[in-house]
């Protein structure tokens, strides 16, 4: 196809490059290195350019950090010539990846995410007797160079754009064993990742015909009115993400129950006519509105930025069944 052997040429057509760029500076004008970068902006973005083409591009070193809430994750940052390569990758191939995947499968997608996971799970829920809940045992850090790298062969027959991609997938994080992982914190791994588990949503969907099933990056539920069928299908995935996928499940957090008891999804409790926020976010739900509060009161946080930060942290929890809460927390304002 004319198309795939114009892919590359339109990754690096300055337009793009252009776009990316504005991208990758979104919430982060602020960084001296942003400033520097679009202070000769064509310069940067007609060199970048020309490494592209003759083959000399080379990622640089990630700058790695911690978080540690909701859990204990290592974050890797991209230098910003190098996020607006990956935007400027994202920005040609995102329709090709979304033509590959279930509806049902919510993270990183234009008018899905995570409360319209939240929001299909309870519908399953009132459909459905009981639930299997199933996580991915360090999805990110285990992915398969190998495996990944032929799947993108499926949708990519350009050369230069594959060649592109892997060297984006081989750029070593510190840690991560060797041809394994993917870097949490680039565009292209998110979408690398649900092209690598659109496999498991295919082979559930098309293979085991389970109809009420839906996925939000490596957590994903099935639900079936039989629990028999739910437990023939955990073996069935116990069995297919070793060996297609090399992947394994977190096994302690398996679980198989009736909806009745609440399906513990994304922070939340889903239950068939009710959705809770979970105990362990409620508790980060407080500590983050004092974090704010005290930042505002200090002076380190403009009002404008205050008025934002806690609107976006209360429309977070609005999705859940919180008036009650959201009304003791701020005194009666609903």
């Amino acid at each position: 196809m004319r198309r795939d052997r114009d892919l590359f040429e339109q990754i690096i057509c300055f337009k793009n490059l252009l776009s990316a760029s504005k991208k990758a500076s979104r919430r982060k004008q602020n960084q001296g290195v942003v400033h520097e970068f679009f202070f000769d902006l064509e310069f940067e973005l007609l060199d970048l350019k020309q490494e592209l083409i003759h083959g000399g591009y080379k990622p640089r070193d990630y700058r790695i950090f911690e978080i540690r809430e909701p859990k204990v994750r290592k974050i890797c940052s991209s230098a910003f010539r190098d996020r607006v390569v990956h935007h400027a990758i994202c920005n040609i191939l995102e329709p090709r990846f979304e033509k590959r995947l279930i509806s049902d499968t919510y993270a990183c997608r234009v008018g899905r995410g995570l409360h319209a996971a939240v929001k299909r799970c309870q519908l399953f829920s009132r459909k459905n007797g009981y639930y299997l809940k199933c996580d991915i045992r360090k999805c990110f850090e285990t992915i398969d160079h190998g495996v990944l790298k032929a799947l993108l062969r499926k949708v990519i027959k350009d050369p230069k754009t594959l060649s592109l991609l892997e060297r984006v997938i081989d750029h070593p994080v510190s840690g991560n064993e060797a041809s394994k992982g993917l870097p949490i914190g680039n565009l292209t791994s998110q979408h690398f990742a649900n092209l690598y588990l659109g496999e498991l949503d295919h082979f559930l969907k098309d293979h085991r015909r389970v109809k009420s099933y839906l996925r939000y990056m490596d957590d994903f539920i099935l639900f079936s009115q039989e629990k028999g069928h739910l437990h023939s299908c955990l073996e069935q995935i116990r069995g297919f993400l070793p060996e297609r996928l090399k992947l394994e499940l977190k096994e302690k957090v398996t679980r198989i129950a009736p909806v009745s008891e609440g399906v513990p999804f994304l922070g939340f409790r889903v239950f068939p006519n009710l959705i809770r926020v979970q105990r362990a976010n409620l508790v980060r739900f407080r500590q983050k509105l004092k974090q704010r509060e005290l930042d505002y009161e200090a002076g380190e946080l403009e009002e404008l930025k205050f008025i934002q930060s806690v609107s976006s942290i209360v429309a977070h929890i609005s999705h859940a069944n919180t008036l009650a809460l959201r009304r003791k927390e701020f005194h009666g304002i609903g």
